[in-house]
């Protein structure tokens, strides 16, 4: 990827390419997003955009990364209440349900197995040292503590955009989504307290 916007105004169509593009991706996927539509809705041209981000799919990283990287920050993994983490995962897809539909596509269209991104890229390693300090405690069950994560966000993502059985929306009544979540709570902290 070239090298980021020096100044204000180039800061701004970077941001705005971003964001449109964010939801380009979300929308079509990687192969069905078009550069074109991406382009006339930030105000900008495609010399632009290929000199910020190098091509469609380095674009796509940029997003793709920058939303995994969100995740982590914004949801910060606690391995001694996996059962608020799980609700805290819930809320943020509610939120941001772009950034599952980003994840979805890099999974269908790049890596239909296996993990998600290449090792040198996860950023899982904080949360698996979380999950076997608190396993070592006897907080959380025993398990493959990267197995034990997987479990509490599919749990996490059961009325996310990716759920074959409903997707839930934050426009849905409040009372709807506390049910949810006391539900969530409750069953990731059954299955991963240890005893």
């Amino acid at each position: 990827m070239a090298d980021p916007p020096l100044t204000s105004r180039g800061a701004a169509t970077h941001q705005r390419i971003l964001d449109v593009a964010t939801q380009e991706f979300a929308e079509h996927g990687i192969a069905g997003a078009r550069v074109e539509r991406i382009v006339a809705a930030a105000r900008t041209n495609k010399a632009q955009l290929y000199a910020y981000f190098g091509s469609k799919e380095g674009l796509f990283d940029a997003i793709f990364f920058g939303s995994l990287e969100r995740i982590v920050n914004v949801v910060p993994i606690d391995a001694t209440d996996l059962a608020d983490w799980a609700v805290r995962l819930y809320d943020e897809y509610l939120r941001r349900p772009d950034l599952i539909r980003l994840a979805t596509w890099a999974r269908l269209e790049r890596r239909p197995a296996g993990h998600l991104v290449d090792d040198p890229d996860r950023l899982d390693d904080r949360k698996l040292r979380a999950i076997a300090d608190a396993q070592a405690a006897g907080l959380v069950r025993e398990g493959d503590p990267f197995d034990v994560m997987a479990m509490v966000i599919a749990m996490s993502m059961a009325w996310s955009p990716v759920s074959n059985v409903y997707a839930a929306t934050a426009q849905e009544p409040p009372e709807l989504h506390e049910q949810r979540r006391a539900l969530l709570h409750e069953s990731v902290q059954r299955a991963m307290t240890a005893g």
